[in-house]
């Protein structure tokens, strides 16, 4: 006989639900698990930034590399002079490649794509050791040397996190789904110092709706994450901008062509991106995943050796772009520099985001932009900061397509309102252009290229193939149209049906009649109980048998008949098509990766 010390899992998700009884929409339980979420998501995140800073200087010997001036030694490695950057990346995929491939190969890669699959498609659920594993790939990566950022980690570290609590307390998907955008805001908030940015990026890019519910207990995540990040890492803004101000208004057609410019580049890395990526499955096709990360590592090595701007997240560098230290020639050199290292460093199997490339290539387009502005109009010059911090926003956009998030998370990020107006015009612009070339962004296309639609309900194929013939009820009973209103209603009522169609002698529809309808024309009159259901009626719009589910599902959903619509041909009546139909045939189709 054994005996067991302490609560099970099971047990304190028991007691859990006995204390905190939910509100009819459960409500209590929901605002309590959210703010454990944005804390816990604040806490990771914390953490995570240590242990890149720590990542860093077992690499490289320094802080940040990519802020240090030359090609320094490794202090421990002086032998090896400049030349270590080349074993760094090699020697950090022999870490994280077996690590990723073992135990959760979700976590390869930019990780944002993994969380709107998980809330699309599996109903919010993440496995609890992807942030584990996540935190640590994406560490060792960017310490050693990855040229990425840490968004795409944290996003998926506080959606794990998120996902894990809502399953131990078996909530329901709806709120699976949104603990983990939750987790997803709180990890931004607390990242970036941007708790506003973080609500917006989880609603706009993962939840794609601002439902109310949704929405409070996101901000209670957020806030939460928001006053951890704060108590450990300081309240100051991410970037430290010199003063900003516009001369004139002529200066608005400027900042229309640098977003126009940004779409071109946002669109321009997501392809790079993924064309690498390609041509690395390609290139390495025979060598075993859990390899690659080091192999690839040898080639993003020597990029480091010749741009050593490229190691790692890289925001020194940004943050002297857009101060104005660097020439023209060389913000461009950096900033194609950057699409090549992160494309680089994501296609071999790296670990780490892809948001805080494309602020720091925006940051080198507007920053050459604005160069280029300032020699051909002298009153213009010393605005190359204005024109960066515009850029950053714009490619951001471009290539996610998140203006929301985009323009709100370029004023937290910078604590600079003055040149909102600009920024606003340019993410505009580049999110419109930005579609206008490509169907997908740099999140979904990963997506897209497995054949997962975002847009798409899993069950459009079958509705698709289904004609409203297959499942309309042809037994659903029809009323006569030259019974009288009291007759009717008594027969409506014997049938337990909200509505049911009238037909006149030949079977031709006459329209339909409700509860509703009938009880207010016969409270209306005396003479109402006497009328004939045919000019009582109500019209509604009719489907065709041969219709096929898809093209008329929103009109069933929304029909005011109370529950369907009638399935009519040449205007006589064939069936009935109810919302139960829709849902009974939509309960039949398995959730991708379900």
């Amino acid at each position: 006989m054994s005996a067991t010390i302490g609560p099970s899992r099971h047990g304190l998700a028991a007691l859990w639900r006995t204390i905190w009884k939910p509100a009819a929409e459960g409500g209590y339980q929901l605002v309590a698990v959210a703010l454990v979420v944005g804390a816990g998501a604040g806490f990771a995140a914390v953490a995570f930034r240590w242990m890149i800073s720590a990542a860093t200087v077992f690499f490289s010997g320094h802080v940040d590399y990519s802020a240090v001036q030359g090609h320094p030694a490794h202090p421990w490695l002086p032998w090896l002079g400049p030349f270590f950057v080349v074993l760094a990346p090699a020697v950090g995929g022999l870490i994280y490649g077996p690590l990723v491939h073992r135990f959760a190969p979700e976590a390869r890669g930019h990780g944002v794509p993994e969380v709107m699959y998980a809330v699309s498609r599996r109903g919010g659920r993440i496995k609890g050791q992807v942030a584990v594993v996540k935190a640590l790939a994406s560490a060792i990566c960017i310490g050693a040397g990855g040229s990425v950022g840490r968004e795409g980690p944290i996003v998926q570290i506080g959606s794990a996190l998120g996902s894990w609590l809502a399953r131990v307390f078996r909530m329901p998907d709806s709120r699976v789904r949104t603990l983990v955008a939750c987790g997803a805001a709180g990890g931004i908030a607390a990242t970036f110092n941007a708790p506003i940015a973080g609500v917006f990026f989880a609603l706009e890019l993962l939840l794609s709706d601002f439902e109310a519910g949704s929405f409070g207990a996101v901000v209670l995540a957020s806030v939460a994450a928001s006053v951890v990040g704060r108590t450990f890492l300081g309240n100051q803004a991410f970037l430290q901008l010199p003063p900003f101000h516009l001369s004139s208004g002529w200066e608005y057609p400027l900042f229309l062509l640098l977003g126009l410019l940004a779409a071109l580049v946002g669109v321009g890395f997501t392809r790079v991106l993924y064309g690498i990526e390609d041509a690395s499955d390609f290139v390495a096709r025979r060598i075993p995943n859990w390899l690659r990360p080091a192999i690839g590592g040898l080639l993003l090595g020597l990029l480091l050796l010749a741009l050593p701007q490229m190691y790692g997240v890289g925001y020194p560098v940004l943050q002297a772009g857009v101060d104005g230290k660097y020439a023209l020639g060389f913000l461009l050199l950096l900033m194609a520099g950057k699409v090549l290292a992160t494309s680089l460093t994501i296609g071999i199997g790296g670990s780490g985001g892809v948001f805080a490339p494309s602020l720091f290539i925006g940051a080198m387009l507007g920053a050459a932009f604005g160069d280029v502005v300032g020699m051909i109009d002298p009153s213009l010059q010393g605005q190359a900061g204005t024109f960066a911090l515009v850029g950053m926003g714009a490619v951001f956009a471009g290539a996610a397509r998140a203006p929301i998030t985009a323009v709100i998370i370029m004023f937290e990020l910078t604590g600079e309102y003055s040149i909102i107006l600009p920024i606003m015009l340019a993410i505009v612009v580049a999110t419109g252009v930005s579609k206008l070339m490509s169907a997908d962004t740099i999140y979904t296309l990963k997506l897209s290229r497995r054949g997962v639609d975002l847009t798409r309900h899993p069950g459009t194929e079958l509705m698709q193939a289904t004609p409203v013939g297959a499942v309309m009820d042809t037994s659903h009973r029809a009323l006569d149209g030259s019974l009288s209103a009291a007759e009717g209603s008594r027969l409506l009522l014997a049938s337990g049906k909200h509505s049911l169609p009238v037909t006149d002698a030949e079977g031709r529809l006459a329209g339909v009649v409700t509860l509703q309808l009938l009880s207010a024309e016969l409270a209306g009159s005396e003479t109402g109980r006497g009328l004939p259901l045919s000019g009582v009626a109500e019209h509604v719009a009719t489907v065709e048998p041969s219709a096929t589910l898809d093209s008329v599902v929103e009109l069933v959903l929304d029909s005011p008949a109370g529950g369907g619509l009638p399935v009519a041909e040449g205007g006589v009546l064939k069936g009935w098509l109810s919302q139960e139909a829709v849902l009974r045939l939509l309960s039949r189709v398995r959730p991708h990766g379900g």
